[in-house]
């Protein structure tokens, strides 16, 4: 079984800005992620809000924190977390592909969207449904669909979706727009762009592929049907905490708790990123997050045995 000094787990800007910085420091280290460098943020089409930078897909971004981290001799593993324990101040972990030790552990798994929870959701998962719209969006040319939430996340997705749908009706829980001002604007100039507000999807209608969402308005009750070939979901995020939560201390919402260090309630176990529970989660928290933990595991492999 191999001995790192440090895991990090998680490949998004938490875990491979803790790879840099850990690796830089001095830190035999290695990266798992069971996806593709980036995490969530590498489906993003645009971002223009990380300083000192100019817009750039999230793919490219996440393309050069690993070449970064890679120069300072991090590596890179495909592999799932399946479990963790802690023994004699030493991690054992289980990945899908191997076992690995290590003195310390940064965990930075991320989040997995929401789902709605209603029938058709998961049926048609792959044939209309959809979380990802730089995956998926190129699918739907020319066709109307369908974005759920209008957060952030969803009036961005769908900014970068409408340069290939022929129409977007946004369908909203609340009476009121929860995302970015700036983002909504340049949706509702939009001749092809319609917002339902205070309306819950109750259903997803299709036989082999999505013919139409249903949502019910939450003052009135009434249903309305709307004809739609695509279904995209952004409704908000759950943490990805599973693998660690018998070692950490978390809210009711499964997000680990931490300290400024990053430190968790296991000595040696550090987190970062949106799986902490915190008020703001963007990239650039992300990353200032990774960069304190990697501080943190650096301090705490220093007096490691002692």
């Amino acid at each position: 079984m191999d001995r790192m000094e440090l895991v990090v787990v998680g490949a998004g800007p938490a875990g491979m800005t803790a790879a840099i910085y850990a690796a830089r420091g001095g830190l035999s280290t290695v990266v798992y992620d069971k996806g593709m460098p980036g995490g969530l943020v590498a489906s993003t089409d645009r971002i223009e809000n990380y300083p000192g930078v100019e817009p750039l897909s999230g793919f490219e971004l996440a393309s050069r924190m690993r070449k970064q981290a890679e120069s300072f001799g991090a590596r890179f593993v495909s592999g799932e977390l399946k479990s963790i324990k802690k023994q004699d101040a030493i991690f054992s972990m289980d990945f899908s592909r191997e076992k690995v030790e290590s003195e310390a552990v940064i965990f930075a798994a991320g989040s997995v969207p929401r789902k709605l929870g209603v029938d058709g959701e998961e049926r048609l998962t792959g044939r209309g449904v959809s979380y990802c719209a730089t995956c998926d969006g190129p699918f739907f040319r020319g066709k109307d669909i369908a974005v759920v939430g209008c957060g952030s996340s969803g009036l961005q997705e769908g900014l970068f979706l409408l340069g290939f749908v022929r129409s977007i009706t946004y369908i909203e829980f609340l009476p009121y727009i929860t995302g970015e001002k700036i983002l909504y604007e340049r949706n509702r100039e939009k001749e092809n762009v319609s917002f339902l507000l205070n309306h819950k999807v109750v259903r997803i209608d299709g036989e082999n592929s999505v013919e139409s969402v249903v949502a019910m308005d939450r003052e009135t009750g009434k249903e309305k049907r709307i004809p739609v070939s695509g279904v995209f979901i952004y409704i908000g995020f759950l943490p990805a905490s599973g693998p660690v939560a018998g070692l950490v201390e978390c809210d009711k919402n499964g997000y680990i708790i931490t300290d400024e260090s990053m430190a968790t309630s296991t000595p040696g176990l550090f987190a970062a990123g949106d799986i902490r529970k915190k008020p703001l989660r963007q990239v650039v928290t992300a990353a200032s997050d990774g960069a304190s933990a990697a501080f943190s595991a650096i301090e705490y492999i220093k007096g490691f045995g002692k």
